[in-house]
């Protein structure tokens, strides 16, 4: 199984959607829990679905079950927790989602979380893909434009 991952702040369009279609992946797995924002530009949930479609010839979903909440995330925003608190409460709500067992493994196979951070190592897309790696087994996780696609977690 391999799943990729990419955030799309301090990217250009250009350099976002040829990062995806240079990749081979075949969705675009959305998992912000403010997907329709104005803020996110060319990655607004509906303007997103269509350019990969258009241009790089690949569907989008979304999954709420893969976002943080409101408040966690506010927290972790307005500097009230840390990081690694931040990562263990996300990992927390992971595990009581039961993620790994209401996920379709199909739809995540050779998809591509989206969030907006530019880089994986403080996002919880990371956090997804290594949680599901050690449910489901032998997963690759590339983080795209982190690098030259880097495989497996990144350094802090």
């Amino acid at each position: 199984m391999k799943i990729s991952t990419i955030g799309f702040t301090k990217k250009s369009a250009r350099q976002f959607f040829e990062l995806l279609r240079e990749s081979g992946v075949e969705r675009i797995v959305d998992v912000r829990l403010n997907n329709g924002s104005q803020l996110s530009g060319f990655a607004k949930r509906d303007d997103l679905a269509w350019f990969a479609r258009e241009l790089c010839g690949i569907d989008y979903v979304h999954e709420p079950v893969l976002t943080p909440t409101k408040n966690l995330l506010s927290d972790y925003r307005q500097g009230r927790i840390s990081w690694d608190t931040y990562e263990s409460r996300f990992i927390d709500l992971m595990r009581t989602r039961r993620i790994e067992s209401v996920l379709s493994k199909e739809v995540m196979n050779n998809g591509c979380l989206l969030c907006s951070e530019n880089q994986p190592h403080h996002c919880h897309r990371r956090l997804v893909a290594e949680y599901l790696s050690d449910h489901w087994g032998e997963m690759e996780v590339r983080h795209l434009g982190h690098g030259k696609d880097h495989v497996g977690t990144p350094e802090n």
